[in-house]
């Protein structure tokens, strides 16, 4: 038996109301350009539009003009989406609560996440989007995902409860020397300001 072996999210769809209003959540909104128009190639009373999310990646939105909705419609039980977060920079995410409030969109306020910060709110129809900012960046030739089980691994050891800053910092530091040669012989952390 072997694994199909994925490599990235290629793109998630989801179900919307009429073009207009999908448009003016996910460009006007949260800032993705509207990359891509085609019908529904399964259903040709849908529209299918593409949206850029930041990373070449793709949402893509079914719309149909005689569609409602309702902002409490988007169920989370078992087996549903719960939420969609998108990254977003620590300049944007602290101006987020500024942003949502100018158009009324009720929302959950900054949430302290140890190794990112986030906001949730609910697009048109109820379901939950978070903005996400890492307060971290990987080094270089590193994924978020490399630093995050290395912090884990921190986390663990320590027994602490959650991802924090100091297990943050301490992955990054194990990535740069495990990635990055040197020519020193002894790379541990040193004092040069010793009395003399």
């Amino acid at each position: 038996m072997r694994k199909l072996q994925t490599q990235g999210v290629h793109h998630i769809t989801l179900t919307g109301v009429d073009r207009q209003t999908t448009i003016d959540f996910w460009e006007g909104v949260l800032g993705m350009p509207f990359v891509f128009d085609q019908p529904n190639l399964d259903n040709p009373d849908e529209g299918h539009v593409y949206f850029d999310p930041g990373d070449g990646r793709l949402i893509t939105v079914f719309t149909n003009e005689n569609r409602s909705g309702t902002a409490d419609h988007t169920p989370t039980e078992p087996g549903c989406v719960h939420h969609l977060a998108f990254s977003v920079s620590q300049a944007t995410f602290w101006q987020a609560v500024e942003r949502l409030d100018e158009r009324g969109i009720k929302h959950s306020g900054p949430k302290d996440r140890g190794f990112m910060d986030s906001i949730y709110f609910k697009d048109p129809l109820g379901l939950l989007i978070e903005l996400a900012s890492y307060r971290f960046e990987p080094p270089l030739g590193c994924s978020h995902a490399d630093v995050m089980i290395r912090a884990h691994r921190h986390r663990v050891a320590r027994g602490d409860h959650h991802i924090d800053r100091i297990h943050l910092a301490d992955a990054l530091e194990d990535l740069v020397v495990a990635r990055q040669d040197s020519l020193s012989s002894d790379r541990s952390a040193k004092n040069p300001y010793r009395a003399d």
